[in-house]
């Protein structure tokens, strides 16, 4: 069956400077001048900046890109996270009310030695560097991101994973009270829910996030530790993680359980031959940027993890 187009909504095409102007203007016709000072933006209609504490110690890696870094205000204002809202000013808006602490991640499932790390031991048993990383959404718009944080890896050796252990299923929080979208009628299934094969999480590549920009992690960014998967589409990226499971067969994920899967593939390597039902993946725009630009295999990092699916079919296992 063919795939279909549709227009993409006005966020996803138009400049974020523009799109959260022309959001100011119209609540203005309805909740007045205040309705300005909402929303994590400035009065002026920019992007508010809302920094946090800065992390100690973050070193420099090798692992970077030549691309100009997405400006921090719009990775802090231009975000999914659907449980404050569906709307990409909906995280910055809400997310203040997110409780990172105390907070723990349970490391589980086939492994010797499963445990539960404190998040303030988290950020002091490894060492955390920088690396700028592209980021592509399947919605076809990217960014360039200095996250800080470690290899998974380095956190899944901890545990000791066992030879049954094929694949790694992450889970988010859920904080009902805190998250204006949990519940809300018409919404995802939560907790949200992600999965990697055991080689992919195992790559150099695969980052667990506490921070960015030298900061720790915002939380519409998904504080206060994520999930970043370079290559793949941003919803693998999961946030606010409480669970990690090490398990014998392919996890099950949020958008496996909506929709059938049929729109998001548990890969969802990007790939600029195969489209989203309703976007095609030949080109993106950065954040940014007015123009577009070619979508890059595996978002470029096709040296690093082609490897990974030699012999697959990528159309089927997308």
């Amino acid at each position: 069956m063919p795939r279909r187009h549709s227009q993409a909504p006005s966020a996803e095409i138009t400049p974020l400077s523009v799109y959260l102007r022309r959001r100011e203007f119209l609540a203005l016709g309805t909740a007045g001048a205040g309705a300005l000072l909402l929303g994590g933006r400035s009065a002026s209609g920019a992007p508010k900046e809302q920094h946090g504490a800065k992390l100690p110690s973050v070193k420099q890696s090798s692992y970077t890109v030549s691309d100009k870094k997405t400006p921090f205000a719009d990775i802090t204002n231009y975000n999914n996270f659907y449980e404050f809202g569906t709307d990409k000013d909906d995280p910055a808006r809400h997310a203040g009310k997110l409780k990172t602490r105390p907070w723990t991640v349970r490391v589980d499932g086939e492994c010797a030695k499963p445990k539960t790390f404190d998040i303030d031991n988290l950020l002091t048993l490894l060492p955390i560097e920088e690396r700028v990383y592209r980021m592509r959404c399947v919605e076809a718009w990217s960014m360039v991101i200095p996250w800080d944080g470690f290899p998974l890896a380095d956190l899944l050796k901890k545990v000791e994973p066992n030879s049954r252990a094929k694949y790694v299923a992450f889970e988010s929080a859920v904080q009902p009270e805190n998250m204006p979208g949990v519940g809300r009628f018409g919404a995802i299934p939560f907790p949200y829910l992600e999965g990697l094969r055991i080689d992919e999480a195992m790559n150099p590549l695969t980052l667990l996030a506490v921070g960015l920009y030298g900061e720790v992690l915002p939380n519409q960014d998904g504080a206060p530790v994520r999930l970043v998967v370079p290559w793949k589409y941003g919803f693998k990226g999961i946030k606010s993680i409480v669970k990690i499971r090490l398990q014998e067969t392919q996890p099950q994920t949020t958008w496996s359980q909506y929709g059938g899967g049929v729109e998001y593939g548990f890969y969802a390597n990007v790939n600029p031959e195969v489209d989203h039902p309703r976007w095609s993946q030949a080109k993106e725009r950065r954040i940014g940027e007015v123009f577009r630009r070619p979508t890059l295999m595996f978002n470029g990092y096709a040296a690093e993890v082609s490897k990974l699916y030699a012999g697959m079919d990528l159309r089927k296992f997308y």
